[in-house]
């Protein structure tokens, strides 16, 4: 078991804002209910402002992750193993930054190592530490994959993101069950087309399972 120091200017870090205290929080809350048009001193929204602030530390605690720091244990003793690693439909949960909208979907990650990998569970928290922020899906697909590239280089990486965004379902134009697939390929997966049609072939490839 190998301990590696990830490389200097990996951007995985969320940006350090001011933050308010859990009664401003909760203040907004009331603010945002009172815009929504219903009073919050009535007996059913009376704890809401506190529920919510509660759920958005569950729905937003990726900015306290840190996903450099999730591979950073690797394993060697790998018998020559050379070929790609794919774990694929881990489910994930984000929010879109335009709207708060849920964005509900399935991601599918693929590398090929050099002489180490990683533990299966590292990669599907990696996705979900970048899901726990409010996120555009094309930003986390490039995220993940150039976060797995820079800490483990491997000789190639592949991420598919598949997602439903709430903010188109359930409001403006009211399209629900359409997904959006985004992909970012680096090393072999990009260079070789044997190899991307490979991992596509182990995941399913989506535009054939959205039909």
């Amino acid at each position: 078991m190998n301990k590696i120091h990830p490389q200097a200017g990996i951007a995985t870090e969320a940006r350090s804002v001011d933050h308010p205290t859990r009664e401003e929080a909760e203040a907004a809350v009331r603010t945002l209910l009172r815009w929504a048009g219903d009073d919050p001193d009535r007996e059913g929204l009376r704890d809401t402002p506190a529920r919510v602030a509660r759920a958005y530390r569950d729905w937003f605690r990726g900015y306290r992750e840190d996903p450099v720091e999730m591979l950073a244990r690797t394993f060697e003793e790998v018998e020559g193993y050379d070929e790609m690693v794919v774990l694929r439909d881990i489910r994930y949960e984000s929010y879109c930054e335009h709207h708060l909208a849920p964005i509900i979907g399935v991601a599918h990650v693929g590398y090929i190592p050099t002489d180490r990998v990683v533990g299966i569970s590292k990669l599907a928290r990696v996705v979900d530490a970048f899901a726990k922020r409010l996120q555009v899906q094309e930003k986390m697909t490039a995220q993940i994959a150039n976060t797995l590239s820079e800490v483990l280089r491997p000789r190639g990486v592949a991420v598919v993101i598949e997602g439903e965004h709430h903010c188109m379902s359930t409001r403006g134009v009211h399209k629900p069950g359409v997904s959006m697939v985004t992909s970012t390929m680096l090393g072999e997966f990009r260079d070789d087309p044997r190899t991307r049609k490979e991992f596509m072939d182990i995941i399913g490839n989506p535009t054939n399972r959205m039909r």
